[in-house]
């Protein structure tokens, strides 16, 4: 497996640690519907979060969360949608970034949530 695809890996999983450290109820992991993939779909209270997460090696490109594109999120927005009709849920719904960097000795995780908005 190339390297980038097992600091994705080890990402999800912090990010999965870490929300549930933070009371979330994890209901799916790589959730997908046509070309989306969401990363974690979780809850927390009434709200249910979708979580994309982004793991860089190093913030020489930019943050993590830079990295999340229009296209992307219209994505994403569709397979929440399909989720929600799946699963005959009447929830609110907020998009959050979990942004992991790699530091000497671990890992800096921030949960930006709200981070973006559907359109």
């Amino acid at each position: 497996m190339a390297q980038h695809n097992e600091l994705g890996k080890k990402g999800e999983a912090l990010a999965v640690d870490f929300l549930i450290k933070n009371n979330y109820d994890i209901l799916e992991r790589n959730y997908r519907f046509e070309k989306a993939e969401v990363d974690i779909i979780a809850k927390k209270n009434d709200i249910l979060a979708i979580v994309e997460v982004k793991t860089r090696s190093t913030i020489d490109f930019g943050n993590p969360q830079d990295f999340v594109k229009p296209k992307q999120i219209k994505n994403l927005v569709k397979a929440v949608d399909a989720y929600i009709v799946e699963n005959d849920l009447n929830i609110e719904v907020r998009f959050d970034i979990v942004a992991i960097v790699k530091v000497k000795n671990g890992y800096d995780i921030e949960h930006l949530e709200n981070a973006f908005y559907h359109f």
